[in-house]
């Protein structure tokens, strides 16, 4: 019965999300239906203590990630940058490769260690543009933006900064660089198969002469540049490269700047006790926002004349659209919290635990965690928490290397992951201003793609052993 209420749990959830309820609504109420179902004594300490404590402990941490990138991604569009970009990659490229173009810089992106979140506001200003020109039907973004930003740049290809990849080293005691040949062997395949999917996709749009967009897709559509002429293409890109380098850079500077842990007294009357933060928990979200600012600042300085007209209307558009990114995931991440405090959900676990073989234990269980959750990071944190000794000892015992178990659960926490209710993907269709009826088909195919690569670097280390 635990286990029925926690899967009715997450179909509601999913159901209204593809409905296009709101999920700030609507995540609370399935979570606090799951827990008046199990235990009703515990509604209001779950609502307090568990759903409330970890959505705002979530807004606490990221928003601030949220709003900048929101605001950079708004600047990129008024400042005729995108559309800058947007003609030097159709010259380059040319039209009909509009879908590479975009993969490829979110793919650029992520592996430079830019938040997803953040690739998602930043890109979608010039995917609009691009898909409009080259009359490639706009349902196609939220999936061409998934391929290249929460695929294989965040969890396959080995060196990856993406924490999906930084949190295996801490149960495995391994480095980000864990199964070389795995990683990009799954992630080449996760990208042309991907790009064979999405390019079919509009090739059977272009023959329906289906074009960018119907009315009501229309949303949320990037503002026409009026500024007159375009900025150079090397002008309009070094925002984005700034942003890239200086992530780089602060996420390696900001260590040596502050040490392992870093205190203050937060008044000058009285005597409170000192505020102590462990830096590295708060260090990449400290060296993205410092990224993100070094973004913000190098538009405004070379695209002054231009943005200073429309900015204030802009960066109200830009801090409605954080609010609402944000607070979305931070209802999932909630969510995810509650029904991963139930029992229901230990049966799952329990479950899944007995799979015989260690690495598809290992993957099926990381990415079922990771669907309930509607979290990458969040399913494999509690999957490896609850079970890494387990898959430690069989791998032992029948000669699997710590780099293999690494590789696997960082891929299989990208996997089914992106179900309706995945916070990234209602941040993506909101900034996009697409449904899940309109887009998420899309969506759910790259899913499907990156959960069967997992399976695939399986068997290429079992048949031929390579690492």
């Amino acid at each position: 019965m635990s286990f029925l209420i926690v899967l009715a749990a997450l179909s509601f959830l999913m159901f209204v999300a593809y409905r296009g309820y709101s999920v700030i609504l609507f995540a609370p109420v399935a979570a606090l239906g799951a827990v008046l179902l199990t235990d009703p004594s515990l509604v209001a300490p779950m609502f307090t203590g568990l759903f409330m404590d970890r959505m705002v402990g979530f807004l606490k941490l990221y928003f601030p990630v949220f709003l900048l990138g929101a605001v950079f991604g708004k600047l990129i569009e008024i400042s005729g940058y995108s559309k800058s970009i947007v003609a030097a990659t159709i010259r380059v490229v040319g039209a009909k490769r509009a879908i590479l173009s975009i993969v490829i810089v979110c793919a650029l992106l992520t592996y430079g260690g830019v938040s997803l979140f953040v690739v998602v506001f930043a890109v979608y200003p010039f995917a609009a543009e691009l898909f409009r020109q080259s009359d490639i039907p706009k349902r196609l973004i939220p999936g061409t933006i998934a391929l290249g930003a929460f695929t294989f740049t965040m969890d396959a290809l080995p060196g990856t900064p993406q924490i999906q990849n930084i949190i295996p080293t801490a149960f495995f005691g391994t480095d980000s660089w864990a199964a070389p040949v795995l990683g990009t062997v799954g992630g080449v395949f996760i990208l042309i198969v991907g790009l064979s999917y999405l390019e079919w996709r509009r090739r059977v749009a272009e023959r329906r002469g289906e074009g960018y967009g119907r009315p009501e897709e229309l949303v949320n559509e990037p503002a026409p540049f009026t500024g007159g002429r375009l900025a150079h293409p090397a002008v309009a890109i070094l925002p984005l490269v700034l942003v890239g380098v200086s992530n780089l850079v602060l996420t390696w500077l900001i260590p040596q700047w502050y040490g392992a842990t870093h205190s203050f007294v937060p008044a000058v009357i009285g005597d409170p006790d000192p505020i102590v933060q462990e830096v590295p928990r708060i260090a990449a979200i400290w060296a993205v926002l410092g990224a993100l600012l070094v973004g913000i600042l190098a538009v405004v300085a070379t695209a002054w004349k231009t943005v200073i007209g429309t900015f204030a209307e802009g960066s109200r558009a830009a801090v409605g659209g954080a609010l609402l990114a944000g607070m979305n995931t931070a209802s999932e991440y909630g969510f995810g919290a509650v029904i991963a405090a139930l029992p229901g959900f230990l049966v799952v676990a329990n479950a899944l635990g007995s799979i015989p073989n260690p690495l598809v234990n290992e993957a099926v269980t990381v990415t079922a965690l990771a669907g309930i959750t509607g979290s990458a990071s969040g399913g494999m944190s509690i999957a490896l928490a609850a079970m890494s000794d387990t898959f430690i000892a069989a791998a032992n015992a029948t000669g699997i290397p710590m780099e293999v178990l690494h590789r696997v659960a960082s891929m299989a926490s990208g996997g089914m992951d992106t179900l309706p209710h995945n916070g990234a993907v209602i941040t993506l269709l909101a900034v996009t201003g697409l449904t899940h009826r309109q887009a998420y088909k899309d969506i759910f195919a790259i899913t499907i793609i990156k959960t069967l690569a997992v399976f695939v670097i399986i068997g290429l280390f079992y048949a031929f052993g390579w690492v």
